[in-house]
Parts: C-alpha cells; structure tokens; sequence
C-alpha cells in the first residue's frame, strides 16, 4: 500500500509524507526524546532484529547490505551467506582515504577479509575514484566494469579512469566486462546485469513483462551525454527479495528497461538512483517496480532532489525512504523524519545504514545512528 495522507498512520513509525508534518526545527531540538520514545520497532531497545550486521550469531543465513556514507558517491556492500562479497562502487579519491577507511570498515563489519567482486557502473569520480586507496587496504579478487571510459573530454572523468586503469594494469586482479543479460558469477545470490554501456536486456526478466502504463503518456528523454548512461545496473535476486541497483543510470535508458513493459518486475529494495538526482528516477521506472523500500546514497549538497523524493512518495507500494544524509535541498518539508537518516545535519560523522535480508522475502533495516532497526516482513 501507499503512504497515506492527512495524518493517518501508515504503519510502526507512522505519519503521512514520510512524517515531514512536524517542523524540522523541532525535531531536531527534541530528537533525543523523540528517538528513543517515538522510534519503535519489534526489536527489543537497542537491539537489532533478524540477525542484523550488529548481531554476532556465528553462522549467517542471511545477505548482508552496507550502504556506506561516501558523502554522496556510492559504496554498496553485499555480503552472501555463502561468504562472498560483491561492492558496487568505491567513493571519491583523496580525503586521507576516508572513503576507503569507511569501506574497510564495513568489510570488518561484515566479517569478511577481501572483497571478491568490485563493480564499477560508471566511471566519474564519485564512483571509481576510490579504487587505487581501496585496492591499497584490502584484498579484491575481481574488478567488474562496462569496458572504455565514453566521456574522455572531461579531465576528472579520465583522470579516475586512468587511475583505475593503472590499478587493473598491476596484474593483480581478474578482470569482467559486464553486457546487459550476464549473470554475475558471486555465490549465494542472482546478479543480473540489465543495463552497461548504453544497452539494456532485450527479454524480461523473471516476474517482469508487464505493460507499464506510465509509458504512453510519458515525454521523450534527450539522449544523456555522459558516463551516467553507461552505467552498470544490476537485478538481484535473493530467494523472493528483488533489490535494484542501477548506478546513476539516466531517464532515457531508464525508459528502454521500461517501455512499453516492465523488465524488471517488482522491486522490494530499490537503491535510488544517482543520488536522488532528477537526471534519473524517472516515474516510468519508480511506478513501475514500485520498491517497498527505497535507500538513498545522498549527501548533504548531493542529491535528495525535491522532485525525486515526490516520485518516491508517490509510488504506490512505498512503504519507507532511508537517506544516507540530510538532504539541505529538500529542506524540511523533502526529508524523511530523523530516526530514517543516518547522518543528520552537522559534522560528517559517517553513519552508514545497512540491511539484513532473508531469502523468504523478509528484511531489517538499521542506522547506525540510532542503533535501531526496523523489520519488513515477508509480503
């Protein structure tokens, strides 16, 4: 179902409009007592359900899901029950590695000593840029991208492509050149590859072919001239769970996954694209595979577009939106309520949110800022 409106309670945090309705100001002043007083879920206080990424159950059943805080590039870390791992960009370079020290840690986290599968979806900065610091820190076995850098007439964009190349050029790693229709060869999980290098799957995907409505009245897209529509977009099948994670794949490829039918299916867990930018987002796509829940990698000044966050509230089967950050564009009124952010107005404090899937469909989501998780049962 839909979020609701006009005040009526839409499920275990409650409110319409992802609770925006009380004014920012106040709840920051109050967020202490409105944490811990207004933000319950079926955990107990201060412990994670479900065998979330803070639980040290010694043998998981379930997929681990770190959604670093990479001040608005993007970092994902899946870890499988089998024990591989699959990373889906590296951050910005510089910043004394912060955003590879960040990585590292989540790594630890999740109990792992290398990463076996690193996918890069496109080559601007805020995605390749931290390879060379990661690959200096920990073990990777794989590097997966769309294959030549298409934007070489913007110097940051070939700088990182020349720095990743230099990294691949060392002899270390295995290398993969993802076509739309691969399936990634990480154990314990489906990765499908649905769009790389401005080409998406032909044939839909399972639980996909469905006309799509949005498509007759929606208006043509120009064709996007940059890296982003190279991206490497990846369909994730967990047992039931869908998750979508499309890099910062434009509106006019957005289109060619979804026009005139659905390839995707429907989608439980939906990694906003491209920030929450309104170069993607399109509500050809985000109507379609209607997401129960939508993760943000936004950051501060990045992302969180006002419009974007509109198409993801209106989306009928939404049930939450994360943000990785606070978005200062959204203001008040286009940011979900506190206990939903993991990183709040202020100092960069890099609380990252991640998720503890199981193959039945059901899944927790947890802020490392609160400590608190919130469960999504199987549908």
């Amino acid at each position: 179902m839909g979020l609701r409106r006009d005040g009526e309670s839409r499920g275990e945090f409650g409110s319409a409009q992802f609770r925006r309705g009380a004014a920012l100001s106040i709840c920051l002043a109050v967020l202490p007592v409105f944490v811990f007083a207004s933000y319950t879920s079926r955990t107990s206080q201060g412990k994670p359900a479900m065998g979330s990424p803070a639980d040290s159950a010694p043998a998981r059943q379930d997929l681990q899901i770190y959604f670093v805080d990479v001040e608005g590039g993007q970092a994902t870390l899946f870890v499988t029950p089998a024990g591989e791992s699959l990373l889906i960009d590296t951050g910005w370079p510089d910043n004394d590695a912060r955003d590879a020290n960040r990585i590292a840690a989540a790594a630890k986290k999740a109990g792992i000593a290398k990463i076996d599968y690193v996918l890069i979806t496109h080559y601007h900065t805020d995605h390749v840029g931290g390879v060379p610091q990661l690959a200096a820190r920990v073990p990777v076995g794989t590097f997966i991208d769309h294959g030549e850098n298409r934007e070489a007439d913007d110097a940051s964009t070939e700088q990182g492509f020349e720095a990743y190349q230099k990294t691949l050029a060392s002899g270390k790693y295995k290398h993969i050149i993802a076509k739309p229709g691969d399936t990634l060869p990480i154990e314990g999980i489906q990765a499908t590859v649905v769009s790389a290098d401005a080409a998406t799957i032909s044939d839909p995907l399972p639980g996909g072919g469905e006309e799509n409505p949005a498509c007759k009245d929606a208006p043509p897209y120009p064709t996007d001239q940059t890296e982003n529509r190279r991206s490497v977009g990846t369909w994730i099948s967990f047992g039931k769970l869908r998750i979508l994670d499309l890099g910062d794949l434009t509106r006019d490829e957005e289109r060619e996954l979804m026009c005139p039918v659905n390839k995707l299916g429907h989608i439980d867990i939906y990694i906003v694209s491209h920030h929450g930018s309104d170069q993607s987002n399109s509500p050809v796509l985000v109507d379609a595979i209607s997401p129960r829940v939508a993760i943000m990698d936004n950051g501060a000044k990045k992302g969180g577009s006002p419009s974007v966050w509109d198409v993801i509230e209106k989306s009928p089967q939404i049930e939450d939106l994360w943000q990785l950050h606070f978005s200062e564009e959204g203001g008040s009124k286009h940011n979900v309520a506190p206990e939903y952010v993991a990183n709040l107005d202020g100092p960069d404090a890099g609380n990252y949110i991640s998720i503890a899937a199981n193959p039945d469909g059901s899944f927790a989501v947890f802020n490392s800022r609160t400590q608190k998780s919130k469960d999504y049962p199987a549908r």
